[in-house]
């Protein structure tokens, strides 16, 4: 059953989750907006009126903004994260399945990302798209308003070209001309081996040893406007 009425809302929005103060930024969250007593906010992320962020999800803010809009569902154990040149932009009425994977993204509204859907930075979804169960949308990806990307299919490229999960050599033709390891991890053609990639990442997210947990009366709402 659907329930339409919002009702009054909670004295303390968040009571309960992490709220962590990181890169000098603290989440803010409408007096609307339920978050879950085992969800985690850091840094500078924004929860619209309405929505909701359920039990086990990360909302982190790593060095770019994440940002909900309104009537938004970000369902169990869905991690979103904002990154450095790729902030996460999710419009209104985004509904993000359990254990789905988004990164320095933009959904423009209306959408769905299934459950154990993977979007990359710099990746769009227009108006309407959809990101069906384990589908994937590559680095610097547009997914046009109103496409599907099947269930466990490859998205890549702008606008995107669905590929098959089976289709390896095509999944890999597409993929290359898009940069993921400078899009990613911000390494240069010479830095592209995995001991240049992770210590590159280990010291971008050394900022994390200088993050303060908020207590609950110093979680900031977010001003109506």
């Amino acid at each position: 059953m659907i329930v339409e009425e919002y009702g009054s809302p909670p004295e303390l929005v968040g009571r309960g989750a992490v709220f962590v103060r990181h890169r000098m930024k603290s989440p803010q969250v409408a007096e609307t907006a339920y978050v879950a007593p085992n969800a985690v906010l850091c840094g500078d992320v924004t929860v619209g009126p309405h929505s909701r962020v359920l039990f086990g999800a990360v909302l982190t803010a790593e060095g770019g903004p994440v940002t909900i809009g309104a009537n938004c569902v970000v369902m169990e154990n869905a991690v979103i994260r904002g990154a450095p040149r790729h902030p996460v932009y999710l419009g209104d009425h985004v509904l993000v399945g359990p254990h789905a994977h988004l990164t320095g993204c933009v959904i423009e509204g209306d959408t769905r990302v299934a459950t154990g859907a993977v979007v990359f930075n710099g990746a769009r979804l227009g108006i309407g798209a959809e990101v069906e169960f384990h589908g994937v949308v590559g680095v610097n990806t547009v997914v046009p308003a109103g496409m599907a990307v099947p269930m466990g299919w490859f998205a890549g490229g702008d606008p995107a070209e669905l590929v098959p999960p089976g289709d390896w050599a095509r999944i890999q033709a597409v993929l290359g001309p898009l940069d993921y390891p400078g899009t990613v991890f911000g390494v240069g053609q010479t830095e592209r081996t995995q001991p240049d990639i992770a210590r590159r990442y280990a010291r971008s997210l050394a900022l994390h040893h200088s993050d303060h947990i908020l207590t609950p009366a110093q979680h900031p709402r977010l001003q109506p406007g």
